[in-house]
């Protein structure tokens, strides 16, 4: 079985990072609040019977993770249904075995001689089988909304995927045309600069049809923006001006592909390339208190309309900020004092520690 496939029958959440100890202990711990409210003991007074829980419900789910944690792999080469089994079985055997270790451990004499005694179970069988069916029942539901969470996401993904490659289909015929009839004009007039205008137009579309999908650098993504400048430079002229103002901007900074050069392409579009006397688009950034905050502006046509390309853009790179980021993620756009902007900001992951991106002269 191809990696692929085993990440697909790999369910789970990663019960090796701190974050799911975290959230285990949390759910313990409400676990056990909840059984001890709802038992009222009349023998064993509250505070006792809730650290009595916590200590037994800790036990068995850290050893659950822990066993989890280092069975990821073999569990990650079965299928959907032999990896729940696997799992199902495995907590059911730990439920036991500490249940049953715990009724052992209240019939030491140690205990019965500090009277202890009435803080454990008297009947084995009864408490073990009670226990399983308790740890079944919890499993089976875990494991459903495991598997229904995991088929969430990988949808999630799909239609990220799907609207990135709509988005890398989507150059606009009518740039490629131009670009193509600035060239012809360039090689009669300036060859030296037809030439280089080949290559960014080989580089724009050898980035932007690219299928690696995943994340680059902040520094790649700029220049693939800034290679897409230069064409339209080429057509547009006196017309176009791009400030950047990225100095700030950490080089090696993970992002999705793709997240800079559509806004750039569709504030010349939607805010430029109307204006007769054209105008100046601004691409600014700066990192604060760990994020990553990434603006670009352009002013407005004189009738500014929301066209389809635009929402298409902006719905697909927040989605796939959304999915790399989380909730940390944000993007914002408008029209404030005569100009479109649109604010991206996320949380900086960098690969290694990079120079910073400079912009070009």
């Amino acid at each position: 079985m191809n990696t692929d496939a085993r990440d697909r029958t790999l369910y789970l959440p990663d019960f090796c990072t701190s974050r799911a100890t975290l959230l285990i202990v949390l759910i313990v711990e409400l676990t056990a609040l909840v059984l001890t409210l709802a038992r009222q003991s009349v023998t064993v007074d509250f505070w006792t019977d809730l650290v009595r829980s916590s200590l037994f419900l800790l036990w068995i789910g850290l050893t659950c993770a822990a066993l989890l944690c280092l069975l990821r792999r073999p569990l990650a080469r079965l299928s959907v249904g032999r990896a729940s089994a696997a799992v199902l079985a495995l907590i059911v055997a730990v439920v036991a075995a500490i249940s049953l270790c715990a009724f052992l451990l209240g019939r030491t004499q140690l205990v019965l001689d500090s009277g202890g005694g009435a803080l454990f179970p008297t009947s084995a069988a009864r408490f073990v089988l009670r226990n399983v069916w308790i740890g079944f029942i919890i499993c089976g539901v875990a494991l459903r909304y495991f598997y229904v969470a995991h088929q969430w996401r990988r949808s999630i993904e799909a239609r990220a995927a799907a609207r990135v490659h709509a988005l890398q289909a989507r150059i606009r015929p009518h740039f490629l045309f131009n670009s193509m009839n600035t060239i012809a004009a360039l090689t009669r007039s300036n060859p030296p600069r037809a030439e280089s205008a080949v290559q960014d137009l080989a580089d724009l579309f050898r980035a932007t049809l690219s299928e690696q999908g995943g994340t680059i650098t902040l520094a790649e993504e700029l220049e693939v923006a800034h290679t897409y400048q230069r064409m339209e430079q080429l057509r547009l002229g006196e017309r176009l001006e791009v400030k950047w103002q990225t100095d700030a901007l950490p080089a090696g900074a993970l992002v999705p592909g793709l997240i800079i050069q559509p806004l750039l392409e569709n504030a010349i579009y939607h805010g430029i390339e109307p204006r007769a006397e054209g105008g100046t688009v601004t691409i600014s950034g700066e990192v604060n208190a760990g994020l990553v905050t990434i603006v670009v502006r352009n002013p407005l046509s004189a009738a500014p309309q929301m066209r389809e390309g635009n929402r298409l853009a902006l719905a697909n790179i927040r989605e796939r900020l959304t999915l790399m980021y989380g909730e940390r993620a944000l993007l914002k756009s408008g029209r404030f004092d005569g100009e479109y902007i649109v604010t991206l900001r996320f949380p900086l992951i960098e690969r290694s520690l990079g120079a910073r991106l400079a912009a070009p002269a």
